[in-house]
């Protein structure tokens, strides 16, 4: 199947500021180092880094579709990863266990993605940014019941990773949006003069991969210098 190389590219650079900012978290988080304060960092950085894998899954998902109409198996497999990572947290810090992360947003919303798969460009993104204006509205309320935190009803908790339909859902579909106007049937619609970057397309085309081991391997090398 053909990769293009500007959204491995795009994904790659993504990774390299998850793994610093998820690293400068662990670091934080283990009172080990700070790297620096301040809610630029400590929240709007993240949630752009996070915005911006949501927004590529949502191109990549109307290319897949178009190339083989299928999303329900990956789903599923992104879903279930995310499983496993509800599954070590609560063994590792139930404390701050993660119940709904990006996984299980990411899985989700591609199993979701067919339902929107026939509108129009215009009507995704306009979905989206109601989605996204939704989800921010409900952002502000804090609800006394958990069974909806996977929509963006927040109860009282704590987590260290949660992306609820509403508002991530909007930028997922934002990305859909874009992916049917650039991308229509799998093939790019616009100009674009190649410049491979082979290790941040690397990491781009290896990115669920290094999402699972880049925290278990910081603990490791942690664990051996003797810090953690």
């Amino acid at each position: 199947m053909k990769r293009f190389w500007e959204i491995d590219a795009a994904r790659g650079a993504a990774v390299v500021l998850m793994v610093l900012f998820n690293y400068s978290f662990a670091l934080d988080y283990l009172k080990l180092f700070t790297l620096t304060e301040g809610w630029v960092y400590w929240w709007l950085f993240p949630r752009l880094v996070a915005g911006t894998f949501i927004f590529i899954a949502g191109i990549a998902v109307t290319i897949s579709y178009s190339r083989n109409g299928k999303t329900a198996k990956r789903g599923a497999k992104i879903f279930s990863l995310g499983l496993l990572i509800t599954a070590a947290t609560y063994l590792l810090v139930p404390e701050a266990a993660v119940w709904f992360g990006i996984l299980h947003f990411i899985g989700l919303s591609v199993i979701l993605s067919p339902l929107f798969m026939k509108w129009k460009p215009i009507d995704t993104a306009v979905a989206g940014m109601i989605i996204i204006a939704a989800g921010a509205w409900l952002n502000g309320m804090v609800f006394d019941f958990p069974w909806l935190m996977w929509l963006g009803f927040i109860p009282v908790f704590t987590t260290l990773d949660y992306f609820p339909l509403l508002p991530w859902l909007g930028v997922f579909l934002t990305g859909m949006a874009a992916g049917k106007k650039y991308y229509s049937k799998g093939k790019r619609r616009f100009a674009i003069k190649e410049t491979q970057v082979p290790l941040i397309n690397f990491l781009g085309r290896h990115s669920l991969i290094i999402y699972l081991l880049h925290q278990p391997v910081l603990l490791i090398i942690l664990r051996i210098s003797g810090l953690f």
